[in-house]
């Protein structure tokens, strides 16, 4: 049984199978990254306040802010594509789709942020939190649908409201003519008294 709106056939594994695997190896090496102990003389603390950080890293000028900020949106950008990838769907709201990858994409970043309490010389940040979820967002926006859309026209698919406007017309619908009632006083027998 195949799911409404998905991939048919082996392009649909290759996709989803190839969408996991990397999904995967992406995942471990944001671990890898995020959750690894540092050896560092001196930590900063804990960066609880909304935007605090982000307007710190402006404060040390234009190519420093781009770098750090950059690297916060790229984090987790890649799961931007990779979520939908190894959902293997073509025929999904675009809306949907998007609210489904940025909330994945927001509890993984805060799923990091909380582990990093317990890693010596990782600092919990709510900045990066908002810039890994914006990164999500701009990646999705900026391919799956297009490439949803050419996956679409290469795999020759057309969606049920196309295929219901295509089916031919079968003529008029036969009606049943009305047969007449007859009226009360024929139709019952006499009353006796």
């Amino acid at each position: 049984m195949q799911r409404q709106g998905s991939i048919g056939g082996s392009a649909a594994i290759r996709i989803r199978v190839t969408g996991g695997v990397l999904l995967v190896a992406h995942l471990a090496f944001v671990a890898w990254l995020t959750l690894r102990p540092l050896d560092v003389p001196w930590v900063m603390p804990a960066n609880l306040r909304p935007f605090a950080g982000i307007r710190a890293d402006l404060a040390l000028g234009w190519p420093e802010a781009a770098r750090r900020i950059g690297e916060g949106l790229a984090l987790l950008a890649p799961l931007g594509v990779l979520l939908p990838m190894a959902g293997g769907r073509l025929a999904v709201s675009r809306l949907g789709s998007l609210l489904r990858t940025v909330a994945a994409g927001a509890l993984l970043s805060l799923g990091i942020e909380l582990l990093q309490t317990g890693v010596p010389g990782q600092v919990v940040d709510v900045d990066s939190l908002f810039l890994n979820t914006a990164g999500v967002a701009l990646v999705h926006l900026a391919v799956v649908p297009a490439g949803r859309c050419w996956l679409r026209r290469r795999a020759g698919y057309r969606s049920p409201a196309a295929l219901l406007q295509e089916e031919p017309v079968q003529g008029r619908t036969p009606t049943i003519p009305r047969v007449g009632i007859a009226p009360w006083s024929d139709a019952l027998p006499p009353s006796s008294p």
